[in-house]
């Protein structure tokens, strides 16, 4: 029987009873013909703080350490994945498989980047990249459970979710659907990065997920003659807003003309990312 103390906040509970026993398991399962160990959430309290850049180049990095990555792009009505990895052309393509129960099935395969990294975003099942995705919240929470769900995803460590910003319908369908492992979340050094930070971390907690750190994109410009670093935002507070939080800073991307052009040319997968370490690490550590 549940403790006569009983809060209903199964959750926060240590204890073992019949209530928490009966607690309904949200996560939708993965294709029989899925395999991933390790999902990790990008997300933000805001749009264009740089979320699918950090996305790209992570799940570009560690494919290169040597694991197998993906990237589940929950961004239903403006992905822009395929542009950084070089795919804007590209489609998915349907295939069929026997299931466990011997009928055949049919599902999609994600598009695979010239470098490995096992993708699927909209704009591959678009008849072209420039379509509108002109869809009420529940039709978009839906794709986005089929992209877990109904595509095969070949042997998988890391599966990266580039999630749309704020905490409306797809974020919490990411986050209620998909088991996460942990979430990044991405801010800016303007001067409402702390709402922006708060607001996600706030629902991570609700949620009951993990929040590995944070990154911070478009910290400083470095000069070409002297290296100094230069604020153009103004000097942020990440670390401070961190240490609130009790969280890490796992980044300071700077802003760099020869890092936009290469992804916009569709060549994430050549950059090096040093400033990426740390957070390279922390993911890395959850196959430890």
């Amino acid at each position: 029987m549940a403790d006569e103390n009983c809060n209903n906040q199964c959750s926060n509970c240590s204890k073992d009873c019949k209530k928490r026993e009966n607690t309904t398991d949200l996560h939708e399962k993965l294709h029989e013909g899925s395999s991933v160990k390790k999902v990790i959430g990008i997300v933000s309290g805001k749009g264009g703080v740089g979320k699918s850049l950090v996305t790209s180049l992570l799940a570009a990095r560690i494919h290169k350490d040597g694991f197998r990555t993906a990237i589940l792009d929950a961004d239903i009505t403006g992905p822009s994945i395929p542009t950084a990895f070089g795919l804007s052309e590209e489609k998915a393509e349907g295939a069929v498989m026997v299931g466990s129960d011997g009928k055949q099935q049919e599902y999609l395969k994600p598009v695979v980047s010239a470098g490995g990294v096992q993708i699927m975003s909209m704009n591959f099942l678009l008849h072209n990249e420039t379509d509108p995705v002109i869809w009420r919240g529940p039709v978009i929470s839906g794709a986005v459970r089929q992209f877990w769900t109904d595509i095969v995803w070949k042997d998988v460590d890391f599966m990266f979710v580039d999630c749309p910003p704020g905490t409306g319908d797809v974020p919490l369908t990411v986050f209620q659907s998909i088991p996460l492992d942990g979430i990044i979340v991405v801010s800016s050094p303007q001067q409402l990065v702390r709402v922006i930070v708060e607001k996600a971390v706030n629902m991570a907690n609700m949620m009951n997920i993990p929040v590995l750190g944070l990154i911070e994109n478009m910290s400083y410009v470095k000069c070409p003659d002297c290296s100094k670093e230069i604020h153009v935002f103004g000097k942020s507070n990440i670390e401070g807003i961190a240490r609130d939080f009790g969280l890490e800073v796992l980044a300071r991307i700077p802003m760099e003309q020869e890092m936009s052009v290469t992804v916009d040319n569709g060549e994430v997968e050549s950059l090096q990312s040093e400033f990426l370490s740390r957070a390279v690490e922390k993911v890395e550590e959850l196959l430890k």
